[in-house]
């Protein structure tokens, strides 16, 4: 694959991770009333939708005179990326980043009917409308001026790993003072250490407000708890 190639690749990953994100904050706006800057990342982009869409161009081309086999592929394609992914950051960073075990049809809480639906849907208007559209529209910019571009941004999305992954593997709570105290109180304690912390901690907490880290230390606090009230 030629260079131009990664470039318009590296372009349409970043585009499409860019609208997810659009896509997370307004559902969020619809269902909070206010702005929260979903994410992972400290960028306006949420990467999972990249690769699902890059995923989807790259295996799913073949399938486009075929829409409902090009939908189901989408769904299995999708619906994997996002259970791995919710597997591997929870082994990763002790924290669960979406939890669909309140839905029906749900596997794990990784994954759920409700979600997978959509993506067919998705995959299907990619394919057909907004792909073809985007790389009319990349294809007129000049070979250099594009490697240019993609270059730029993969060196700022790069970073904006690095500091984003630094600042989670750091991300530890302190010990604090055991006495016999509610879990809702220790949950505001805990929550107010991390409102302390950088702009990503204050920006995850909003993002992500039921992590399961957060339950983790809860409940490894409480058990301390458990332990001194026995003496």
């Amino acid at each position: 694959m030629t260079i131009e190639k990664l470039s318009l690749l590296f372009l349409l990953f970043i585009t499409y991770s860019f609208i997810g994100w659009c896509m997370e904050v307004g559902c969020k706006l619809v269902e909070l009333k206010k702005f929260i800057n979903r994410g992972f990342l400290i960028g306006p982009y949420c990467p999972i939708y990249g690769w699902g869409c890059i995923l989807i161009i790259i295996l799913l081309n073949k399938y486009t005179n075929d829409p409902l086999v090009l939908f189901i592929m989408a769904i299995v394609i999708c619906s994997i990326l996002e259970y791995f992914t919710s597997y591997f950051m929870e082994k990763l960073f002790k924290a669960r980043w979406w939890d669909y075990s309140r839905r029906k049809f749900n596997i794990n809480g990784r994954i759920c009917l409700e979600t997978m639906i959509p993506f067919g849907l998705l995959g299907c208007l990619i394919m057909y409308f907004v792909n073809p559209f985007f790389v009319s529209v990349y294809s007129k910019i000049p070979s250099n001026i594009l490697i240019i571009i993609s270059s730029v941004l993969f060196t700022i999305f790069l970073i904006d790993n690095i500091i984003s992954y630094t600042i989670m593997f750091k991300m530890k709570i302190p010990k604090i003072k055991i006495s016999k105290d509610s879990t809702e109180e220790i949950t505001e304690y805990v929550r107010s250490i991390l409102a302390k912390r950088s702009f990503l901690y204050k920006r995850l907490m909003k993002a992500y407000p039921n992590m399961k880290i957060l339950r983790n230390k809860v409940m490894s606090i409480n058990n301390d708890i458990d332990n001194i009230n026995q003496y």
